[in-house]
């Protein structure tokens, strides 16, 4: 069993050097931004406009993630900001033909071109499990 434990170690270890070995430094540097900014360590400003007239319509600055939304809200972009510790606002803005967005970072922030980053939440591999547990031992 732990052989296969290894072995199974070992294949994603390779799968994971062969996927970050053929990308350029800039790639990898990108990848490590984006993964940043996922995790709210990226100060960026995201700005609104009306392309016909040119004017800002809204502006959200913070640790934000940006996401496109799917299914029955596509078209719209979804803004997750982090305001304190384990505090955060949503908002979900709709887009138009006219209604154009652009992210902007706020901050230079350091990343490694050549470290490839892999976060793991075990809260999400863990499952919330209640214990329950006899207190004497009368049974």
């Amino acid at each position: 069993m732990k052989r296969k434990t290894i072995a199974a170690a070992l294949v994603v270890t390779a799968a994971a050097a062969s996927l970050t070995a053929c990308s350029s430094d800039a790639d990898m540097a990108s990848k490590n931004l984006a993964k940043s900014a996922e995790m709210f360590e990226v100060p960026r400003r995201v700005v609104f406009f009306n392309g016909i007239t040119d004017k800002y319509l809204l502006t959200v600055e913070g640790y934000c993630s940006v996401e496109t939304a799917e299914g029955s809200l596509a078209g719209a972009l979804e803004v997750t900001c982090k305001t304190g510790p384990g505090q955060f606002k949503k908002d979900m803005l709709g887009l138009s033909d006219n209604v154009s967005y652009f992210v902007e970072q706020l901050e230079p922030v350091h990343v490694s071109e050549y470290h490839y980053r892999v976060i793991f939440r075990p809260e999400e591999i863990v499952p919330d499990i209640n214990l329950e547990t006899s207190s004497g031992g009368d049974r």
